[in-house]
């Protein structure tokens, strides 16, 4: 029987050490709509006199900066965080070599560019770049959406400093220390006259010393003091001045507006975070991340130790102003930023305001609002005359006003109302909790700030807005955490996490315009 033809498997040309008459340069190899020549060609607009101007005269030549900007914003786009991946890069990857002119700078020299020398210009170069996606109307800078996101810092999350902590800890002195002081009297061969060296009202180290050195003056000598007294108040003196002392640096480091932060980065504060693996609500150290946007660009960024949003946005709109030299003429927020100090800035900065409160949401929902009849928002006001009914058809009157003070130094006027012999009320127990007669607490100017926010927002200009913000600025943060796994800075202390910040939001604008 005849045998059919054989056949053999056939391969293309392989010659690995085969040398070229004419080698290819990179500038072939890169496609012409390749995301390195977008960030190429829109760094290549800006000015960059505010980076040179970082620099110093004299010394060993040093890498352009430049060139610098653009691999960093490059390495940024790809995902590539560390330095030393990004050292890696620019010695093996195209388009690093392509974008750095084959130089090749050490990761030292990536890091302290990153950490120093993009300190002060970054967030003009930012601006810059911007305004050249608005000037070929990519976004807009006069209606934005602002929201925020936590993100975890580079810090230790064991290493915590706790404000009430601190507070609980100076009360147990104090209380100790009294108890210290009683057991001295009681034990005094005489009646002591001495006033108490405890009635302070500042638990500092200066009065805890003289407190201690009063009590130790009184048992010291004394034949019938408890040994075991003496014992504790040797610990008192060896160890409670030096705790007060750390007590009040650790106070100055956290300020008047944050309750913690951890030793390995003590700008970072701790926050809940949504996306823990654990789903448990974990208490990380973190930044408050915020950004404003239109278009899905982002417009604005800064960082904030605040654990809530509310207290970020007059200070990021204030830099939003500062940078762009204009401010915008329409906000769009969720419900974290509806307070009375938010509302007042934004009406008096003549801004259109779509700002949820707290409980706008709480208030639309039918089911919710049946099972709380007797709210004080549900009970009828005369103005006239300044009075409120209550459900039984009670006037309510007047009482007086006083002052409440917020986080942030903002003054509330806060209006008390008071009802009349709830105790014979067949509602008594209904309407109200509280033993006595029923007691509201108004604040006129937030309710009056919170409807005109009502008639914003429930306009169809308002559903729109409220609509849109979702497809706007949710999918930023989106993009960032979880399809490019930034969700650590790289590096520690608010300054340079807010490099990292605008490094983020550069990267994000230019993958954007290159998608």
């Amino acid at each position: 029987m005849a045998k059919g033809p054989v056949f053999k498997p056939v391969f293309k040309a392989y010659h690995q050490r085969q040398t070229m008459l004419l080698p290819p340069s990179l500038e072939e190899l890169i496609p012409v709509k390749h995301p390195v020549r977008v960030v190429d060609e829109v760094l290549e607009k800006i000015n960059l006199q505010p980076l040179i101007n970082c620099y110093v005269t004299g010394g060993a030549a040093s890498y352009h900066p430049g060139m610098l900007l653009k691999v960093m914003v490059y390495a940024y786009i790809n995902n590539i965080y560390s330095s030393r991946k990004i050292e890696e890069a620019l010695q093996q990857n195209i388009h690093f070599m392509w974008l750095s002119g084959m130089s090749t700078p050490d990761h030292n020299t990536i890091n302290r560019f990153r950490g120093d020398k993009l300190r002060k210009p970054l967030k003009e170069i930012f601006t810059q770049v911007v305004h050249l996606l608005a000037a070929e109307g990519l976004l807009s800078l006069k209606e934005i959406y602002t929201d925020g996101t936590k993100i975890e810092a580079n810090a230790n999350r064991y290493t915590f400093v706790w404000g009430n902590a601190i507070k609980t800890n100076r009360e147990k002195m104090k209380q100790q220390l009294d108890e210290l002081w009683k057991y001295a009297q009681s034990i005094a061969s005489a009646e002591n006259n001495n006033t108490d060296p405890t009635d302070f009202t500042a638990v500092t180290k200066e009065n805890m010393e003289a407190a201690i050195a009063q009590i130790d003056a009184a048992i010291k000598d004394n034949p019938d003091a408890d040994k075991k007294i003496k014992q504790k108040l040797n610990y008192v003196k060896a160890k409670w001045p030096a705790a007060l002392e750390r007590y009040e640096v650790q106070e100055k480091i956290m300020g008047d507006n944050r309750n913690s932060y951890s030793k390995t980065d003590t700008d970072a504060t701790f926050m809940r975070m949504k996306e823990d693996h654990m789903m448990n609500g974990q208490l990380k150290p973190s930044y408050n991340f915020q950004v404003s946007s239109n278009n899905q660009y982002i417009a604005n960024y800064s960082i904030h130790q605040a654990t809530t949003d509310t207290t970020t946005l007059i200070s990021h709109l204030d830099d939003f102003s500062e940078h762009h030299q204009q401010s915008p003429d329409v906000v769009t927020t969720d419900a974290g930023y509806g307070s009375e100090e938010n509302y007042q800035y934004l009406e008096q900065k003549n801004i259109t305001a779509f700002v949820k409160h707290n409980q706008f949401d709480r208030e639309q929902n039918n089911t919710i609002q049946t099972k709380r009849p007797f709210a004080s928002d549900k009970l009828h006001y005369n103005k006239e005359e300044d009075y409120y009914v209550c459900p039984m058809g009670q006037h309510m009157q007047n009482r007086g006003t006083h002052k409440r003070i917020t986080s942030t130094g903002f003054v509330q006027e806060i209006t008390k109302y008071t009802a009349k012999n709830c105790s014979a009320c067949p509602l008594n127990g209904a309407c109200h909790k509280s033993q006595g007669n029923r007691t509201i607490e108004i604040n006129h100017h937030l309710n009056k700030l919170k409807e005109k926010a009502y008639q914003n927002l429930l306009s169809e200009e308002g559903i729109k807005k409220r609509k849109q913000r979702c497809h706007d600025i949710e999918p930023i943060f989106a993009n960032i955490k979880n399809n490019h796994g930034f969700k650590r800075f790289m590096l520690r202390g608010k300054e340079k996490v807010l490099i990292e910040a605008g490094l983020l939001a550069l990267a994000h604008n230019l993958r954007k315009k290159a998608a």
